[in-house]
């Protein structure tokens, strides 16, 4: 009987060693399914995320994605002390050259853009590739206009529209036609009204776009904070605090009489800001500070 018992006993603890074994066996089998398992997650996270920042321009700069007003951003943005804003994959927003309004103070109030004589009718395109933010019409201010936001940064404003030609959360490239011109909302007469804003922060486009020579500054603009150092231009980047500093790109031809008279200063002032001399020769694509 005893016999007996010790062999039940060693044929179940046989059983469950077996059950052991080939539980730890599947066990086994089952980490590197376990692995990849969490490998294709994340590389479907990664995806996503990827998936939802291209769907929102300059996702890690603006805190939202509002449709509602041009000036969305307050308290909940952080302001970096500098930003590097890429210019280059451009097309200028209209074929129009001529400035009717600059940007800065007007009749008591803040012109926060450019005025560009345009007529009712006229292609007005999208600067940079982004994203439409806002397609609306404000009757005592912008009139019709659009909002775009871009990879570099930037938004930009188009305004005084006679037509909208895209919608809101649109992706548009460099070049597409937007809108038409035309003398809608708060304008005496027809011309596209042209803001460049970065986190809120309007900035005077002319610091970027050369509009009577249908071209940007420079390949790039750094967007500095008041009350941070900054430094001169590189040859091919432009800077400013606050949108104070002007600069110009050197053109075939041009003199520094020329530049000079253009930008509203003498010749002395320009080479000092520029720690040039007057026999220095000047080359196409040189950026010189103006103000």
């Amino acid at each position: 009987m005893i016999l007996k018992c010790i062999r039940t006993l060693a044929a179940v603890a046989l059983v469950f060693t077996s059950l052991s074994s080939f539980g730890q066996d599947l066990i086994a089998r089952q980490a590197p399914v376990d692995k990849k398992m969490r490998a294709i997650d994340s590389v479907a996270l990664q995806r996503q995320i990827k998936l939802e920042q291209s769907q929102y321009p300059a996702y890690s700069l603006y805190p939202n994605w509002d449709n509602r007003y041009v000036h969305a951003y307050g308290k909940d943005v952080t302001i970096p002390d500098t930003f590097r804003v890429d210019l280059t994959g451009f097309c200028m927003p209209t074929d129009s050259r001529k400035i009717t309004s600059k940007f800065g103070p007007r009749r008591r109030r803040m012109h926060y853009g450019l005025d560009l004589k345009v007529y009712i009718g006229d292609t007005i395109r999208a600067a940079f590739d982004g994203k439409v933010r806002i397609v609306k019409y404000e009757r005592r201010g912008y009139g019709k206009y659009v909002v775009i936001r871009h990879e570099n940064g930037l938004e930009t404003v188009y305004g005084h529209l006679s037509k909208q030609l895209v919608e809101e959360n649109q992706l548009v490239k460099a070049g597409e036609v937007i809108g038409l011109g035309g003398n809608t909302g708060r304008s005496t007469g027809s011309h596209l009204h042209f803001e460049t804003r970065f986190l809120g922060q309007a900035i005077n486009p002319a610091l970027m776009f050369d509009f009577p020579n249908q071209d940007v500054i420079a390949d790039s603009w750094v967007y500095r904070k008041r009350g941070t150092s900054h430094s001169l231009a590189s040859s091919r980047t432009a800077e400013a605090v606050d949108g104070e500093i002007r600069y110009y790109k050197v053109r075939s031809g041009d003199t520094l009489s020329r530049i000079a008279k253009r930008q509203g200063i003498t010749i002395s002032l320009l080479c000092k800001l520029n720690r040039i001399t007057t026999k220095t020769i000047l080359r196409p694509g040189q950026v010189l500070r103006c103000s």
